[in-house]
């Protein structure tokens, strides 16, 4: 393996977070109104937010629309992270993997635990970003506050709420990449040219299916995280006793089984399949397009280092 950056775990690395900082971008209104949508807990006479366009008008009634965008400075930073994180570790893992065992190819169990390590690395070091950016999303409009006041308003404890929450959904990804690179594998079996290019239509296609599959598996743990992260509300009916044991895993499934039963645990299922489906096949597709390019420049660089270093040698 040799010492350093491991060269096509890095490319992998890079293409990734790249992918991810732009789908973000792109899906970020959508994804605050999925985020305040799914963190009211309400019974259903009482809710503000009846359907995930409600969030959206009252945004434009409040003339706040660039407060849907409030938190995103963030979220990329904490995007960027840990996809670049998670990639890296993912292909070097696997690789590692591959290398240790002797197989041309990985199984799905295999595939699965990797894809988890790589998650629950990626989420102890970003949690703190991550609680802070559905903070700011889930507070009010035009009353968000900056990343630094975020942190610095809070415990560190209180900076990793729902951190056991958000490691057990580290099989999430990992059952999203894994159904992906098994599809892939199995897309590209017996085509003739590149082995490892798909075009962008089938990386859009099969990134959307597998996490579709991921978000419907896991999506009751996914709604307690928001709960959990969730700014405190200035109109809330419960009494702070109730508020801060919603901050708790079994706290915030007591909630939701008391005010919305059964269907509340999937409340805003359709917006999270939405937000995710769109962001993660943007991901993959985006990633898939520029893995070549990257590799191009990085070699380009290794290149130029190289022959920089040469010549202070001869000099």
């Amino acid at each position: 393996m040799g010492g350093g950056f491991d060269m096509e775990s890095l490319v992998d690395a890079t293409a990734g977070a790249i992918g991810s900082l732009a789908s973000t971008t792109i899906l970020y209104p959508l994804d605050t109104c999925k985020t305040k949508y799914q963190a009211e807990l309400r019974t259903p006479h009482l809710r503000k937010y009846k359907n995930l366009s409600d969030v959206l008008w009252e945004a434009i009634r409040k003339r706040q629309v660039l407060s849907l965008f409030q938190g995103l400075g963030t979220k990329n930073l904490q995007s960027f992270i840990s996809s670049f994180i998670y990639f890296y570790g993912y292909s070097f893992f696997r690789k590692m993997y591959i290398e240790k065992s002797g197989y041309k190819s990985i199984g799905t169990r295999a595939n699965l635990l990797i894809a988890a390590v790589a998650g629950a690395c990626t989420v102890a070091i970003t949690q703190p970003l991550d609680t802070a950016a559905s903070r700011m999303q889930t507070s009010e409009f035009g009353k968000s506050k900056g990343l630094w006041k975020s942190l610095c308003e809070d415990s560190w404890e209180e900076a990793f709420d729902g951190l056991g929450i958000s490691i057990l959904l580290t099989i999430n990804p990992a059952i999203q990449y894994t159904a992906f690179d098994q599809l892939k594998q199995r897309l590209l079996d017996g085509q003739i040219g590149n082995p490892q290019s798909l075009s962008a239509l089938n990386a859009f296609l099969l990134g959307a299916a597998s996490k579709c599959a991921a978000t419907c598996l896991t999506y009751p743990a996914i709604r307690c995280k928001v709960m959990i992260q969730a700014a405190e509300s200035s109109d809330d009916e419960d009494d702070e006793s109730e508020v801060k044991s919603r901050k708790t895993v079994l706290g915030a499934l007591s909630a939701i089984w008391k005010k919305e039963g059964l269907l509340g645990f999937f409340k805003g299922l359709r917006a999270q399949i939405l937000k995710t489906v769109l962001s993660s096949a943007l991901l993959l597709m985006i990633k898939e397009k520029i893995t070549k390019s990257t590799w191009v420049l990085f070699l380009a660089i290794k290149r130029f280092m190289f022959l920089s270093r040469s010549k202070l040698k001869s000099s």
